[in-house]
């Protein structure tokens, strides 16, 4: 039986022919998730925000304006309210309440009956609470975990390969988050501590197929050294496009599943998931590949400073056999 192929043994596309465009872009695109996280900031959920959080499912679609004078008729402070992930969902989101956990319990049953008085059937999926102190240490270590891992990454691959190659692989992390935050920005969907795991992985997939592009390029500079620096890097970005594509089809399936049909809870963290697959497979190629070039990578980076009599004869021998 023929096994199917993606991408024929023989692709030889040309990548690097678009890397001013494609980094150009990017940059753009950094540019403006960083105004769009200054200016409109994330909708942090309340593991964040901190304050009284609750998810409620009515039988039909209703007027958030409505809602919202419901709930404020409670006496719990100003809410605000969200469809979550379906018209019929809603997030209502309270200020935490002066007082111990009883306070705050009072404060929810009240809140509750306001909405049931309007609405018998409304379903309250969850009820979550977080205070000031916990939700200003989350957002702290929350940001720490993802730079931390972008820092050890980068480091890892340095060790593993050559300093350009850490810093081109923390570049193209560095894209992949800014677009990821950028976009949660624009959307303003809940930014939660769900997201912050998913941008933690999104880290991981980008590395994992930027050091398998990485790895082959290292072998193709020993390999052909009369290449030019973008003959190697095309051949070897094409050399990894079919693992390259299989991978991030099989991973755009499963999350595309998730979104669809996870249900509100896991929406964000599935959106945010495949939003990365496919700018992390982007950057991969387009990002951290080229900017190898511009930080001085040749056909020598790989050669010995120093070689002896016996490296020099295998090496001349190779070039007559056309090798090299």
């Amino acid at each position: 039986m023929r096994l199917l192929k993606l991408v024929p043994d023989n692709t030889n596309i040309r990548f690097l022919r678009w890397r001013n465009v494609a980094v150009g872009l990017s940059v753009l695109l950094i540019l403006a998730s960083i105004a769009l996280v200054a200016i409109r900031g994330l909708n942090f959920g309340v593991d964040f925000a901190g304050g009284l959080m609750m998810e409620v499912r009515f039988e039909e679609q209703v007027r958030l304006d409505d809602l919202r004078a419901t709930v404020n008729s409670a006496g719990a402070g100003d809410a605000s309210l969200q469809s979550f992930g379906d018209p019929r969902t809603v997030s209502v989101r309270l200020p935490l309440p002066p007082g111990d956990d009883e306070a705050v319990q009072a404060v929810v049953k009240h809140v509750q009956d306001s909405i049931r008085a309007d609405n018998p059937k409304a379903d309250f999926r969850r009820v979550e609470t977080v205070s000031g102190k916990v939700s200003g240490e989350l957002i702290r270590d929350g940001a720490f975990a993802i730079l931390f891992a972008m820092i050890g990454i980068s480091i890892y691959i340095w060790f593993r390969f050559e300093w350009q190659f850490g810093v081109g692989s923390m570049f193209a992390l560095v894209h992949d988050v800014a677009l990821t935050l950028g976009f949660f920005a624009l959307t303003q969907l809940e930014f939660d501590l769900n997201i912050v795991a998913a941008v933690l992985t999104i880290v991981g997939y980008s590395l994992n197929d930027t050091i398998v592009i990485y790895d082959r390029i290292r072998e193709n500079l020993r390999k052909y050294r009369k290449m030019s620096i973008e003959e190697v890097l095309d051949l070897s970005i094409n050399e990894t496009l079919s693992r390259t594509i299989v991978t991030s089809i099989s991973m755009v399936l499963a999350l595309g599943t998730l979104v669809l049909l996870g249900g509100s809870v896991l929406f964000g963290f599935a959106v945010a998931m495949l939003l990365g697959v496919l700018i992390g497979t982007y950057s991969s190629v387009f990002i951290g590949a080229p900017f190898l070039i511009w930080l001085g990578v040749n056909s020598d980076t790989f050669v010995p400073a120093e070689t002896g009599p016996e490296e020099k004869l295998k090496a001349k021998r190779a070039a007559e056999q056309g090798r090299v």
